[in-house]
């Protein structure tokens, strides 16, 4: 099975999708042993959650945190702008580290 979506890193909890991803499709993702089901469609190139995750948890991309979500996402769910707010908005990932403010 040709990989649909990639992690590069163990501690990320999302994946990106590397062509459009389909509900109910059973992907492989490149760096992920398990393969997995998207919930919705996610476009490609864009974020696939790959446990659930809470309101309020980090999100993990290419080992740093992006941002904090808004609202929860079920495994196999699109984290997007709609649901997830973005560091950047509130200090770099490596002053968010710096602050302890990343876990």
């Amino acid at each position: 099975m040709t990989a649909a979506a990639l992690c590069l890193d163990p501690a990320d909890n999302v994946a990106t999708a590397l062509r459009p991803l389909t509900p109910g499709d059973v992907i492989a993702i490149a760096g992920v042993a398990a393969p997995m089901l998207p919930v919705e469609p996610i476009p490609a190139f864009h974020k696939i959650a790959l446990k659930n995750l809470p309101e309020g948890a980090l999100v993990h991309k290419h080992g740093a945190p992006i941002g904090r979500l808004t609202g929860a996402v079920r495994a196999g769910g699109l984290v997007h702008v709609h649901n997830l707010k973005s560091l950047k908005a509130c200090g770099s990932a490596s002053e968010q580290r710096r602050e302890g403010r990343d876990r």
